[in-house]
């Protein structure tokens, strides 16, 4: 039992969403969970989303317990196989080859503080993990910067966002798991941007090579 006067104001937010949730959410989805603990978890799609605190891949596509599968991390990146096999790679190799998920989206949004540390590297001078997470990200600020090299501030941080999503799409196609499903036709990989203020998605298209809002 924790002693309610040691209890910081957050943390007994979140207590408080715990307590609604049991009371008042979770009745109404009981059937839900009852047939995912039944026949296991069967995800159609892994989400590789930022970490930042105005995502919510569940929300932003309404999507049911057990539909998808989420990974996050800062500035949603995902390492060329072989780079720095971890946390990323594992969650790819498990939802590709063991969950057999058909998609793979890969959501970037607006106002992105990874591609902000990424355009100002001082900003990140002291988180060393950080900075040498953003390495994965670097190609995209290379093409940023040689397409666009007269854009203002704002522009330049939305054209990376959108650049960034991109590249880690490629890296994604490197991964063995990835590259297998693809080939058999199996497995789609997707790339998405989120837009903060106004609820919009945007979706990329292959054939085109740009950002299309999905209506």
């Amino acid at each position: 039992m924790l002693a309610e006067d040691s209890i910081r104001p957050s943390f007994r937010r979140l207590l408080a969403g715990v307590r609604k949730f049991r009371r008042e959410v979770y009745p109404g989805q009981r059937e839900v969970y009852e047939q995912t603990l039944r026949e296991g978890q069967r995800p159609h799609t892994l989400v590789i989303a930022c970490a930042d605190s105005r995502i919510d891949p569940n929300l932003l596509t309404q999507s049911d317990p057990g539909e998808i599968f989420v990974a996050r991390n800062i500035g949603n990146i995902v390492p060329a196989y072989g780079e720095m096999l971890g946390g990323v790679s594992a969650v790819i190799e498990y939802a590709v080859a063991a969950l057999g998920v058909q998609d793979v989206v890969v959501c970037g949004h607006t106002d992105c503080g990874a591609m902000k540390g990424l355009l100002n590297k001082k900003t990140v001078s002291a988180m060393p993990t950080v900075k040498t997470w953003l390495r994965n990200a670097e190609a995209a600020l290379s093409i940023v910067q040689a397409q666009h090299p007269d854009l203002p501030a704002a522009a330049t941080l939305d054209e990376l966002v959108q650049a960034n999503v991109v590249l880690q799409m490629n890296h994604l196609r490197t991964h063995p798991s990835v590259a297998g499903r693809m080939a058999s036709g199996t497995l789609a990989v997707h790339g998405w941007v989120y837009d903060i203020a106004t609820g919009m998605v945007r979706n990329y298209d292959e054939t085109e090579k740009r950002f299309h809002e999905i209506d």
